[in-house]
């Protein structure tokens, strides 16, 4: 597969992940993955390293993701999650609209604490476009909060019933966007950004106000 690098020296790679990959194999154990698409390329190359996935965005969302070349950077980059010192933007297309353009969505998932802050940016007919932050990386958290907001994203489909509604998209319309860290090795601040894809880009044309 074609998948764009947006990053890579010799300790990291950040890629644009499409839509529709996963980034580890489910207890359901799939054999194609992004991870194993990754590895499999760098052993036909004759490349010596692994990579290794940092953190993970779910199958349906896309976007900027980083791998590390080998365990003891991965570890690293966990470290940074953990600590909250990773930035992380989502775009996401959300039912209607918010009734508060900015704020805070806290929510316990599984007993846990999680909180994201978004920003409404965009307001048309039956959605809104919205930058999410999650501020806790809880599985499925973006998606997981707007619905429990009421405002759950279009082609919603897990956490939401995606027939209730008028508006409908082939998958959750959810985009990794930007990312800002502090690399484990050169201490750089690096910012990151990746574009929305053409599923997303052609759902906003084909639902001009």
């Amino acid at each position: 597969m074609n998948i764009p690098i947006v990053f890579e020296d010799e300790w990291l790679l950040v890629l644009n992940k499409p839509s529709g990959l996963l980034t580890v194999p489910t207890p359901k154990m799939e054999s194609r993955t992004l991870s194993s698409i990754l590895n499999d390329d760098l052993k036909e190359r004759g490349i010596a390293y692994r990579l290794y996935p940092c953190h993970r965005l779910d199958r349906e969302t896309s976007g900027l993701i980083i791998y590390a070349k080998g365990k003891s950077i991965q570890k690293k980059m966990m470290d940074e999650f953990r600590g909250k010192t990773i930035k992380k933007t989502y775009i996401a297309f959300l039912r209607e609209s918010p009734p508060k353009d900015k704020g805070r969505i806290v929510c316990p998932i599984e007993g846990q604490n999680a909180l994201t802050e978004y920003r409404v940016i965009e307001k048309r007919k039956g959605f809104s476009v919205a930058e999410a932050m999650p501020l806790t990386g809880r599985t499925n958290q973006i998606r997981i909060h707007f619905k429990q907001i009421g405002h759950p994203l279009i082609g919603e489909s897990k956490f939401a019933f995606r027939r209730d509604f008028k508006i409908k998209a082939k998958r959750a319309m959810l985009h990794a966007k930007k990312l800002e860290f502090i690399h484990p090795v050169t201490r750089k601040l690096l910012s990151l950004k990746s574009p929305l894809p053409t599923d997303m880009l052609d759902f906003l044309k084909r639902h001009e106000n």
